[in-house]
């Protein structure tokens, strides 16, 4: 398993939606972000912070569905 890097809110937007995730609202400091996929719809939220803390990463990406190595990938 590849070590996860500190990024903030904004840099772990863009590497969901370079996996194919939309904005689909924001309320407050948190954005929703919603996928379709073949076995229904996956969303997850990320707080727009100025750096995760690694926990809440890794939950953000239990969430989606996606793997660790997928995620740094796309950064």
């Amino acid at each position: 398993m590849p070590k996860l890097r500190r990024v903030s809110g904004e840099e772990a937007i863009k590497a969901l939606e370079r996996l194919g995730f939309q904005r689909v609202r924001q309320r407050g400091s948190h954005v929703v972000l919603k996928k379709q996929t073949a076995e229904g719809t996956v969303g997850c939220v990320v707080p727009l912070h100025r750096e995760l803390a690694i926990g809440t990463l890794r939950g953000i990406l239990r969430q989606a569905g996606v793997t660790p190595e997928e995620f740094m990938e796309n950064l």
